[in-house]
């Protein structure tokens, strides 16, 4: 594997200060967040410098029952080819559930879910893996994901989860050791256990970012410092392989430069003394134990391979469109689950709606003001989303100009103006809804 060095996550709030960065051997970018075609010229003076870019894929949702979308895939293809990047990186997480089969309408997270640790899971996952490989130009490395609630049922720890993942698809791994600790907070996950079952020679790199911990819960913030407890768990797996790369991700409330280079150099820290700790290790034990790389399975036939993800995805299907009705359409909580944690992730989901549609469409809480939040909130509430943010956006101002919120006749002129210019000829109302059902269609 290619030794990528020390990295960034690349976002334009910090574009600047990463470039003047001494040190930074690699970035990292959100891939649905850059167009191949005009590329951010700070990346293009990066790439010129013989900095590696690495597109960071976030909507994919390989742990989802559906196959991988291809034109997500040919997406996040173009962006490789356009970066010229080494490999690209998704998540084992779904992001949206339902549709047909499942006695539902498709349902959007807006956020990166776990999957269950079970035989079901792990088929679809592998699956939808060998898809996405085949799609792709470059090697993919698929990362594991914090977790504010767990799956009742479940067969396997996460490092055995990983390990079997690997094994059967050959796909690398990109280790989050902050949503290592997230799971050791939140449910109960020891850290070391997971670095000793999962197969750390298929590493691809690391991230490091921080977070909050509030009522017993961990957050996984990106927002704030990175805490000692990961440092210690980044050293931990130091210790045991030298990562290819390590990368420090910051995705709100960005420090100064000076800070975040503070940051890179107490990870080089614990990476070093992780090492070092390591070596000291290896002389003890005794001599004859050789470690490999991951030994890769033949797989199975195509024919018997699809028929058994085939059995799979609709059990898979219908457990994950119960949670994830749970947490956006206010269904009741499945069996098993933690109704209290299922509760604080539905809050956690509104609350980064509410954020995200704000920078989307950062006219809206302009617009109205203090109450855009209590508004978004209610609003959540009732409508879960279907069409990405943008389209949330749209639905939100249509619900707030139906009565869906109390507004100045002010903020209501404005409001129909800017949905006007972005959504149609009129906004709809009670009354056009009733005249469209009456329509033959």
């Amino acid at each position: 594997m290619e030794r990528l060095g020390t990295g960034i996550g690349w976002r334009p709030e910090i574009a600047e200060a990463v470039e003047r960065m001494p040190g930074i051997d690699w970035v990292e970018a959100v891939a649905e967040n850059l167009c191949p075609g005009h590329l951010p010229d700070s990346l293009l003076r990066l790439r010129e410098r013989g900095v590696t870019v690495v597109p960071h894929g976030v909507s994919l949702g390989l742990g989802g029952a559906d196959r991988p979308d291809e034109a997500r895939l040919t997406a996040l293809a173009e962006r490789a080819e356009a970066l010229g990047s080494p490999l690209v990186t998704e998540h084992i997480a779904f992001v949206r559930a339902g549709g047909p089969g499942t006695g539902s309408p498709l349902l959007e997270a807006g956020h990166l879910l776990p999957v269950p640790r079970t035989r079901d899971a792990l088929d679809v996952l592998c699956a939808n893996v060998r898809i996405a490989q085949a799609a792709l130009p470059v090697p993919l490395a698929v990362e594991n994901i914090a977790a504010l609630l767990a799956w009742p049922g479940e067969e396997m720890t996460e490092g055995q989860f990983l390990y079997d993942l690997v094994d059967r698809t050959g796909v690398r791994l990109l280790i989050d050791v902050a949503n290592l600790h997230t799971n050791h907070v939140n449910r109960g996950e020891d850290p070391a256990r997971a670095l000793d079952e999962l197969p750390v020679e298929a590493i691809a790199y690391v991230h490091v970012a921080g977070g909050y911990e509030r009522d017993g819960v961990w957050h996984d913030s990106h927002a704030h410092p990175v805490p000692a407890r990961v440092l210690d768990i980044l050293a931990d797996l130091a210790g045991r392989v030298r990562p290819p790369g390590v990368l420090l991700e910051r995705d709100e409330d960005f420090p100064s430069g000076a800070e975040l280079e503070g940051e890179l150099r107490a990870i080089g820290e614990a990476v070093e003394r992780g090492a070092a700790a390591g070596t000291a290790a290896a002389k003890t034990k005794a001599a004859g134990t050789v470690t490999g790389p991951v030994a890769v399975s033949a797989p199975a036939s195509d024919a018997a391979s699809d028929a058994a993800s085939d059995a799979a995805r609709e059990r898979v299907g219908h457990a994950e469109t119960a949670l994830l009705a749970a947490l956006v359409a206010g269904a009741v909580v499945p069996e098993g689950f933690d109704a209290v944690r299922v509760g604080v992730q539905a809050r956690a989901l509104a609350a980064k709606r509410a954020g995200v549609v704000a920078k989307v469409a950062p006219e809206l809480p302009e617009i109205l003001g203090e109450g855009y939040r209590a508004a978004f909130l209610a609003y959540a509430q009732v409508r879960p989303m279907g069409g990405g943010y943008r389209r949330d956006a749209l639905d939100f101002a249509g619900h707030v100009l139906d009565g869906g919120a109390v507004v100045s006749a002010r903020a209501r002129r404005r409001l129909r103006r800017w949905w006007l210019e972005r959504a149609g000829p009129t906004p709809p109302t009670r009354l056009t809804r009733a005249t469209r059902l009456l329509l033959p269609h």
